[in-house]
């Protein structure tokens, strides 16, 4: 750029902040002697048709006081939740144009049973939904349309840490907003926003209706889907989240696919190799995920993994901790194929393993047991919890035992009659110890809380 083009832009920079007035980029010339100016607005004009705004209608339940009241229930039964109607604003991408695929997420389309998509050239469209996965807050909703315009999507993996994106959508219900910034740090993990992370963080502006959006980089091709900000003050403070596109893609395509995603699982307990951990077993690397546990007759069981051996890759893929390996892990298909790259004794390894759907488990009525008889109903699954093994219940039938008890889908069960249970085969232990009373300790939304069967 030459020394008079940089005096033009300082001078025009001066003025608009001695006026008190933002620079413009109206304000300046299309190009100074003969040199064009930087801009945006190319790049903009061909992404944004692809960016839509989303608006919900939907009903919530809401608890009465008289829920909670022993009395009232006592007397008079189980009084009747009410529900009242609620709203959402929120972004969306198109990701297929031809069959009318718009990639959004989880939360912008939840409790929704009317969901109206805006086009940037006004036409309003009612949407269905194709699946969601509130794990990784993604879902796709499609509409009926002609001449739908589809973004081109990045490799993710590529970004770098100072990369300029620009981030679009639609904040406080204000379409077609673009705000510029640069990633500000990658794999953002254990922020406890959603239970598969892999953030990208950006302090391009991203505030309430942003969600959905689209992560863009100066080519125009989507590198993440806006999701949340840090807002300590409840305002925006330049720290944003993104989920990767190539995650978004994978749980996308499951989506189309099957309508909801089929996670694999290697049957092991992990936790993070720490500094300490690796001098105790002697190893040089920093990096990677040690192996806790593994359940036996697990995918990893039969590949040979082994308690104490420290995974640092899959699919030659690095691993830095035990978050990333479970995100890594969650996302591959059942019956993919994987390579292990691990350390054992601080030798290298490779093993080979299978990734398998969670085995469900029903308790039935046994025999001259009445505590099973009481969790008929309840469906149960190990999993991996924050790197450690642990039981959910995976659904609960209506009106059964179970959901006379005070069960519920989600609720991971931390002790039985007081004993710590960490697989379904340590929790049948445990109920068959007393066949007097049941007393579950049970983990949901977050607390926890025991709840007496008897």
């Amino acid at each position: 750029m030459s020394n008079r083009l940089n005096q033009i832009l300082t001078a025009c920079l001066i003025t608009g902040l001695l006026s008190g007035a933002p620079a413009v980029n109206a304000m300046l010339p299309a190009t100074v002697n003969g040199q064009t100016l930087p801009t945006l607005a190319p790049m903009l004009e061909q992404v944004t048709p692809a960016v839509v705004h989303i608006a919900t209608k939907g009903r919530v339940a809401t608890r009465s006081p008289l829920q909670d009241d022993p009395f009232f229930e006592r007397f008079f039964g189980t009084p009747q939740q009410r529900e009242k109607r609620s709203h959402g604003l929120g972004s969306g991408v198109i990701i297929d144009a031809k069959h009318g695929h718009i990639l959004t997420n989880s939360h912008v389309i939840q409790d929704a049973d009317n969901i109206i998509v805006t086009l940037k050239d006004g036409r309003k469209l009612e949407a269905s939904v194709i699946g969601a996965d509130p794990d990784a807050d993604i879902a796709i909703i499609k509409i009926e349309a002609k001449n739908l315009s589809a973004i081109s999507m990045a490799d993710s993996s590529q970004l770098r840490v100072g990369d300029f994106v620009v981030a679009i959508g639609n904040p406080y219900g204000l379409e077609q907003t673009a705000t510029s910034g640069i990633v500000s740090a990658l794999g953002r993990r254990g922020l406890g926003i959603e239970s598969y992370e892999d953030f990208i963080q950006t302090d391009a502006s991203i505030n309430p209706g942003n969600s959905g959006g689209a992560l863009v980089n100066l080519r125009g091709e989507l590198v993440g889907i806006n999701t949340a900000i840090f807002a300590p003050n409840g305002s925006n403070i330049g720290i944003g989240f993104a989920i990767p596109v190539n995650m978004a893609k994978a749980v996308a395509s499951q989506l189309i696919e099957f309508g909801e995603v089929h996670r694999g699982r290697l049957g092991v307990g992990i936790q993070d190799l720490t500094p300490e951990l690796a001098n105790a077993f002697n190893i040089d690397t920093r990096s990677g995920a040690i192996v806790s546990q593994v359940d036996p007759g697990s995918p990893a069981d039969k590949a040979g993994v082994r308690a104490g051996d420290v995974i640092i890759r899959v699919n030659g893929k690095p691993i830095s901790d035990a978050n990333q390996l479970r995100n890594t892990v969650g996302l591959l298909r059942i019956d993919t194929e994987v390579t292990l790259s691990l350390l054992r004794d601080g030798k290298p390894l490779k093993l080979t393993a299978r990734v398998k759907e969670p085995e469900q488990h029903e308790f039935k009525t046994a025999k001259g047991g009445a505590i099973t008889n009481r969790l008929n109903g309840a469906y149960f699954k190990s999993i991996v919890l924050d790197g450690e093994p642990a039981v959910e219940i995976t659904n609960i039938e209506p009106g059964s035992n179970a959901a006379k008890a005070g069960l519920s889908e989600g609720d991971i069960i931390l002790s039985v009659n007081r004993r710590r249970v960490a697989s379904m085969q340590e929790m049948t232990e445990a109920i068959a110890l007393n066949d007097k009373v049941l007393l579950l300790n049970i983990l949901r939304d977050g607390r926890g809380l025991f709840l007496l069967i008897q």
